[in-house]
């Protein structure tokens, strides 16, 4: 509606700008106008996915500068389902409560950790399972966690394994944590060596160490610091979209489509959606 608002003002300040100028201005000024009007047509109808344009394999943009990810695929399906206009929103991690609060996106679909955050949204049903894991070099000498002792530990703002480090004062007392924006920057900040390990989602983790030429430098300490699930998050009390978005999902594993997207970025399907999580 604000959209909409702001298209008819649009209109009005080209009407007038153009009156008492001809026909041709006349016809250009009312196919300015009957542009607009579609346009502000098109963005009810739109789906505003928010985003770290820096998450792969969940969300990122790719070589051609489009953005993708196995999120934004789902999100892109479900979307057609629903008969909305696709909008991938890439978004400053911190700012998303206030970006879900402004309306300038319609939820948050990105890997997104619901454990610890349930009442702070209105949730889709869990449809990953994941973990928060250590990354640290081959080279470093750090074979479990307490070998982080005295070291520096990288992790995202305002991140689920930042909340679970946190929580967890008896272990992330033994370092020190510092924050990062994203973690395609903590890897290398990892690689040059001026931190020595890396908190993030296994997920992404054990994505990251294939795709990159130098991911062989790396490997993940066993055991987790928390054990969690993904889920779409809606702005609280929004369980209209929300319940327009998880019938498109539990369509789209009924007729094998969720289980294709998972194959096609993971080698198999790691959905937990309907299934019983672990």
């Amino acid at each position: 509606m604000k959209k909409k608002m702001i298209g008819l003002l649009c209109v009005i300040t080209v009407a007038a700008s153009l009156a008492g100028c001809g026909s041709t201005a006349a016809g250009t000024s009312s196919n300015a106008a009957a542009a607009t009007v579609e346009s502000g047509t098109s963005d009810d109808g739109e789906f505003t996915v928010g985003f770290d344009a820096n998450f792969p394999p969940m969300g990122f943009k790719a070589d051609d500068g489009s953005y993708t990810g196995f999120d934004i695929e789902l999100a892109k399906e479900a979307a057609k389902r629903m008969g909305m206009k696709f909008v991938a929103q890439p978004i400053e991690w911190d700012a998303k409560d206030a970006e879900l609060a402004a309306g300038t996106i319609d939820c948050i679909w990105n890997g997104f950790t619901m454990n610890g955050r349930e009442d702070k949204y209105t949730w889709s049903n869990a449809y990953l399972n994941n973990a928060q894991v250590f990354v640290v070099k081959q080279s470093s000498g750090i074979s479990d966690f307490d070998g982080l002792s005295g070291k520096i530990v990288e992790v995202q703002s305002d991140s689920s394994a930042e909340a679970a480090l946190n929580d967890q004062k008896d272990l992330s007392s033994k370092f020190t944590m510092q924050p990062v924006a994203d973690y395609n920057t903590a890897l290398m900040d990892l690689a040059s060596g001026s931190v020595d390990a890396v908190a993030m989602d296994q997920t992404v983790a054990a994505y990251q160490l294939k795709q990159r030429s130098d991911g062989s430098d790396f490997k993940i300490l066993d055991g987790s610091i928390a054990d969690e699930q993904y889920g779409v998050g809606f702005l609280k009390g929004n369980t209209e979209l929300r319940d327009k978005v998880e019938t498109a999902l539990e369509d789209m594993k009924a007729d094998g489509t969720l289980a294709k997207i998972s194959t096609e970025w993971f080698g198999s399907d790691i959905t937990i959606l309907g299934k019983t999580s672990s």
